[in-house]
């Protein structure tokens, strides 16, 4: 399996005010979190690069205010279209 190695130096660590330990499974989940975003992965592949279930990781993005479902402007319009009638009163 491929390792992606990013050197980073102790001013990083007291920019975030982070240990090691801390701040390198945040990185994970932003980068996951990233991917996902830009449509190139699934919840599922994001999650096991973040090192979670997927499930952990869909909630820890909303969490964090991060957009947990991705729709098309035609998404939307279906499924608004599938809607009941009552809810578009």
């Amino acid at each position: 399996m491929p390792v992606l190695e990013i050197p980073y130096g102790e001013e990083l660590l007291v920019a975030t005010g982070q240990t090691a330990s801390e701040l390198e499974p945040e990185l994970r989940f932003l980068l996951a979190s990233k991917l996902y975003e830009l449509g190139r992965v699934s919840a599922g592949q994001a999650g096991k690069l973040a090192g979670v279930s997927r499930l952990h990781f869909l909630a820890e993005l909303g969490r964090r205010g991060f957009t947990v479902v991705h729709l098309d402007p035609d998404e939307v319009e279906d499924e608004l279209r599938d809607d009941p009638p009552e809810l578009h009163q």
